[in-house]
């Protein structure tokens, strides 16, 4: 049976909400701020490459931790000590930059400090939500942070650029700094009641938290297949997607159509969210999975050189698609997942999903190489399209239920 949970609380759901809008369109400004500030500041795309990956390696090394962190301790207490860290780690990159003292050591370090927050911030983030607000309407608050988070996709950029053309990039960053802040003084909102669920007295042991973490993710049956899916998702489809996409749509038009697919693909996620708002489903992991199929299109179309009117199309409905099974997947993990171990099992879930990233990313020059972009990118659509199914034989997956049925079901659990 699962431990209860702490009341919810509405206006404590407000101010989270506040706070994630606020976080999250200075953190989706900051990546092209840093991107232009560097490259400006030291005229090498080397040490781009850096500073990306200074940020990148201690946030999957220290996810694990961050996870166990968040079951143990307090989460508003986390995200406020995260968020006032990355307030003072985006301040001083900002500092320097604005100041003209820019040197690859001290902002590769701040990467790497800002980086290890944000290991500690997102599984926080997911296990936070189910304190703040009834089982019943996760679907609804997951909806709601979705239209926020893609909403940001597509404004942030944008503001961004105009803002790193108008006063440079350590303007941005700053601005971002102060997202964080602000972010901050909206979780200290928070109701009191929120805690990490393992928070009992006693000392404290980490490797025997991670394994009661590792026990719970590889003894639920619906979980860890549905995280090795995306595991090779990631592998064949980001670094295809990210390093292949601009240069084969550069040959289809110009540099502004992959500018125009990347749009309307957040915009094709902005508008589901919304939509999933208001639509209540019964298997909601198994609509989730199956709309996933879609978002191998933009891949398929790349690789088969269509039109542009079409590659816009596949990325619209991929993008639905996408959103469709991100908020179906938080959902499910947070209706379905023990309270006090769900940080833990959402951080397996991000490093399992996201440690093939780099080396897909990695691979893109050798099979280019040896095969051709467009074979890459074609093979990449329908190997998305395989592996998003693979799950769907695992009746756990099919049979999850959602809303008044989880409910019930976790009571029975």
């Amino acid at each position: 049976m699962l431990p209860p949970t702490p009341p919810p609380s509405p206006s404590g759901f407000r101010w989270f909400f506040t706070a994630q809008t606020v976080s999250l369109l200075g953190s989706s400004m900051a990546p092209v701020a840093l991107a232009f500030a560097v490259l400006g500041a030291s005229g090498r795309a080397g040490d781009l490459g850096v500073v990306l990956a200074a940020r990148t390696l201690p946030l999957l090394g220290f996810m694990l931790i961050g996870g166990a962190v968040a079951d143990r301790l307090p989460r508003r207490l986390v995200l406020v000590t995260a968020n006032l860290g990355s307030a003072l780690t985006q301040g001083a990159v900002a500092a320097l930059l604005l100041s003209g003292r820019y040197a690859l050591g001290p902002v590769a370090a701040l990467s790497f400090l800002n980086g290890l927050l944000g290991a500690f911030t997102s599984p926080a983030l997911r296990g936070l939500l189910p304190e703040l607000v009834p089982r019943d309407r996760l679907r609804r608050a997951n909806a709601l942070l979705g239209s926020v988070k893609n909403g940001t996709k597509v404004l942030g950029p944008s503001v961004s650029g105009v803002l790193v053309v108008a006063a440079g990039g350590g303007t941005a960053i700053a601005l971002d700094a102060v997202s964080f802040l602000l972010a901050a003084v909206c979780l200290t909102r928070l109701p009191v009641t929120s805690h990490g669920g393992s928070a009992a007295p006693g000392r404290y042991h980490l490797v025997h938290e991670l394994r009661e973490g590792w026990n719970t993710f590889r003894g639920t049956p619906w979980v860890w297949p549905v995280t090795l899916a995306f595991c090779g998702v990631n592998l064949v489809s980001t670094g295809t997607w990210q390093i292949l996409g601009p240069q084969l749509t550069t040959r289809m038009g110009s540099a502004a159509t992959w500018g125009l697919v990347l749009s309307v693909r957040g915009a094709g996620m902005l508008l589901t969210s919304g939509l999933l708002y208001r639509l209540a489903v019964r298997r909601f992991l198994l609509v989730g999975q199956l709309s996933c199929l879609l978002g191998g299109l933009p891949l398929l179309a790349l690789g088969t050189r269509v039109a542009v009117p079409w590659l816009v199309g596949a990325a619209l409905v991929a993008g639905m698609g996408t959103s469709v099974m991100v908020t179906a997947w938080d959902t499910s993990l947070q209706e379905h997942i023990a309270p006090g171990v769900l940080s833990r099992v959402a951080a397996y879930d991000d490093l399992l999903s996201y440690v093939a990233i780099p080396v897909g990313q990695l691979s893109m020059g050798p099979l280019t190489k040896a095969f051709g972009p467009y074979a890459v990118a074609t093979t990449a659509g329908l190997l998305y399209a395989l592996l998003t199914t693979l799950p769907l034989l695992v009746p756990a997956v099919r049979r999850l239920p959602h809303g008044a049925r989880a409910e019930a079901a976790a009571v029975a659990a």
